[in-house]
């Protein structure tokens, strides 16, 4: 056990290429745009939590039916809450909101929405906004197992309390238990809530752009990926946004190195809030 441990703790960078090939060439899933050292601790993670070298998860991803999938469950980032970053929420309210009123259809799209907390907030905002109704949110992963919970829309109870404690940072004009059922140690988000979302898979590394919106939220989604591959997502985004749409990322996130950079205003610099305009 001791001589599985050392292997495992001490996968080379070189090993790690061979573990992207397998996964590419035989499943079909690109994770070569991932930055190297958050991919090499994602699979040593992998390895450790199912005891395995480099070759015993060589073999289970080539011949155990259902691995590459776990595998690329564990490898994705779902790390999100509610209400996270309450100021950016308010950034919303007093920089978009007063412009996505203007439309007559409003469609946003949360992506890499992970669990759905991020679409859920976004939903409440609409609703205290009023803009709810003539709004649609598509709500993004490539990880099914996460788009099922986003879909049920069952939080654990003690997490959601907190959750309250970001929303009442937004100023908001209600409390957040209005917007859920609380039964037993869970809560339930209300169903008028859910009628305009959608939860569905959609890979920002290999597949494109399937609608036009006035808002695009990838908050904390590049900063796992290389240079290359940023700047294939932000093409994805840039092409996805109508005339005047919004772009929202991540606090460590932006659009400097961008190559269209200029064809986007800086809405709000603190919170990379952006709005494309060229």
């Amino acid at each position: 056990m001791a001589e599985l441990t050392r292997k495992i703790t001490m996968i080379t960078f070189e090993e790690l290429e061979e573990i992207i090939t397998v996964v590419k060439n035989l499943h079909g899933y690109d994770i070569s745009g991932y930055t190297r050292s958050s991919l090499k601790r994602r699979v040593t993670r992998i390895m450790e939590l199912n005891k395995l070298n480099l070759s015993g998860l060589k073999a289970k991803l080539i011949n155990q039916p259902g691995f590459s999938i776990y595998f690329l469950q564990e490898i994705t980032v779902n790390v999100t809450e509610m209400f996270r970053d309450p100021e950016f929420y308010k950034a919303l309210k007093t920089d978009v909101f007063p412009y996505l009123a203007t439309y007559p259809h409003i469609k946003l799209w949360s992506a890499g929405c992970s669990t759905g907390e991020e679409v859920y907030s976004l939903a409440i905002l609409l609703k205290e906004a009023e803009i709810y109704q003539r709004s649609f949110i598509y709500g993004t992963d490539i990880n099914s197992k996460v788009l099922e919970k986003a879909k049920r829309g069952i939080y654990s109870l003690i997490k959601v309390r907190e959750y309250s404690e970001n929303f009442i940072k937004t100023d908001p004009k209600s409390s957040l238990s209005d917007y859920y059922t609380a039964m037993y140690n869970a809560a339930t988000i209300n169903n008028s809530l859910k009628k305009n979302i959608l939860f569905s898979m959609h890979s920002l590394v290999s597949d494109g752009v399937f609608n036009e919106f006035q808002l695009i939220t990838c908050r904390n989604v590049l900063i796992y990926f290389d240079t290359d591959l940023q700047d294939r997502v932000l093409d994805l985004f840039y092409h996805s946004l109508c005339h005047l749409g919004f772009l929202c990322l991540g606090s460590k996130e932006s659009l400097i190195n961008y190559k269209h950079a200029a064809k986007f205003k800086i809405v709000n610099k603190k919170h990379n809030i952006y709005q494309k305009i060229g």
